[in-house]
């Protein structure tokens, strides 16, 4: 339970709950999950940059259809026939449908990647990535497994055999 949800069902303030909780050797310390809630955050801008490429994708696919030739058709009549026809490009009113949905696409596109701005997102990831960098640092602190001391012909230089 929160402190704040303590605070709100005994009837005593969250400064309160905090200074018994502290005397009894309690903390309400939420940093263990900072690091969850920024990959948390850096995922959700990630689905929502996603999201937008999708629809900026279909908006072009509609406007790209606008060119091509289209059909119409009809079912109907007393014989329920079917009748179609090819024109070079969509009728007027198809036109302007695609047109007013490839704009609010576009609309709600630029809006879901001005809600996350990248810079945000992008100091977001370095942050994350340096604590995991320092998280391994430390892991393997000493552990030379895997690296090569000095690539080249056995003579310390570094040089591989060119010479000096």
């Amino acid at each position: 339970m929160s402190r704040n949800a303590i605070a709100k069902e005994i009837g005593y303030s969250g400064a309160t709950v905090t200074n018994v909780a502290k005397a009894l050797g309690l903390s309400f310390d939420r940093s263990s999950t900072e690091a969850a809630v920024k990959a948390h955050r850096v995922d959700l801008a990630e689905s929502r940059q996603l999201l937008a490429e999708k629809m900026m994708r279909e908006a072009h696919a509609m406007l790209d259809a606008l060119s091509q030739p289209y059909e119409v058709f009809n079912f109907g009549g007393k014989d329920n026939t079917f009748n179609s026809h090819t024109f070079d490009t969509p009728p007027v009113e198809v036109k302007r449908n695609v047109l007013t949905t490839a704009g609010i696409a576009f609309d709600k596109a630029t809006r879901i990647v001005e809600k996350a701005p990248e810079e945000d997102v992008t100091a977001e990831v370095k942050a994350a990535i340096a604590g995991f960098t320092a998280g391994l640092d430390h892991l393997f602190e000493g552990d030379t497994y895997g690296q090569v001391a000095d690539a080249g012909d056995g003579d310390g230089d570094g040089n591989g055999g060119a010479g000096t």
